[in-house]
């Protein structure tokens, strides 16, 4: 059944996204690829799969990173597909979960880049509130099969996403971390943004030059010599981060 121009707008008003994204990303509800994509999790929800994250924070990078906000993008490939690990931000997890290898990597290097504390928690929220947009290429996946949600069309959904900003913005900075981010991110003008390329933080390439990349400081360098406020990459304590996200969550 093709969804009609109205019920295309409920299914945006329901999404809720944040109105500078909405105005960039609206059209793309219309389009074939993107009601293909809703049909199919819906059919995968009726057969009672489990998805990561929940409906309600597949458009978490969007939501919690406003379109004029944007400073910093990292782009990771989909949600970590673990029980309580994805909420909608790529790399982080929930205050209380264990750290995953990659994201556990992600806060070695911030350590010895900057020098700051190891933190207790991998929530990486404070980012996202700073202007880091923490991008999937797919948003979505099933309980136990990474990249289960892959070709479906989150990727042409978060191309335009990115299409977006590298043409409408100057002086944002792009983290690409390992070849599938580096390919999706090829077309990144480097000659109007900055494009920090490195291999993956997973232990599988973490040694092969993502330790001592230092991504972190080279971000705000750029950031502070094109007159922008540098991201606090410090993650606050665990505590407040629980009260921020209970407070998003009763809002």
């Amino acid at each position: 059944m093709i969804e009609t121009q109205s019920q295309t707008a409920k299914t945006i008003n329901r999404i809720g996204l944040e109105p500078g994204w909405k105005s960039a990303l609206s059209p793309e509800f219309s389009k074939t690829y993107m009601r293909d994509l809703q049909v199919f999790l819906r059919a995968e929800t009726a057969k009672k799969k489990t998805i990561f994250p929940k409906p309600d924070e597949y458009y978490a990078a969007f939501n919690l990173t406003p379109l004029d906000k944007v400073k910093v993008v990292i782009l990771g490939q989909d949600p970590y597909h673990g029980p309580g690990q994805a909420h909608g931000l790529c790399f982080s997890v929930r205050p209380n979960v264990a750290f995953p290898p990659s994201l556990q990597n992600i806060l070695k290097e911030l350590a010895s880049d900057l020098g700051v504390t190891a933190p207790e928690h991998g929530c990486l929220l404070s980012w996202a509130q700073q202007g880091v947009l923490l991008l999937n290429s797919t948003l979505t996946v099933e309980e136990g099969r990474a990249g289960a949600h892959q070709n479906k069309g989150w990727e042409q959904f978060t191309d335009v996403a990115i299409h977006h900003l590298n043409e409408t913005r100057d002086h944002l900075v792009f983290i690409l971390w390992g070849a599938f981010a580096q390919k999706k991110g090829a077309f990144i003008d480097s000659k109007r943004h900055l494009v920090i390329s490195s291999p993956h933080p997973s232990p599988l390439s973490s040694y092969r030059g993502f330790f001592g990349s230092t991504p972190f400081s080279k971000t705000n360098r750029y950031l502070v010599e094109h007159g922008q406020q540098p991201i606090a990459w410090a993650l606050p304590a665990k505590a407040t981060v629980k009260l921020q996200l209970e407070q998003r969550l009763l809002s």
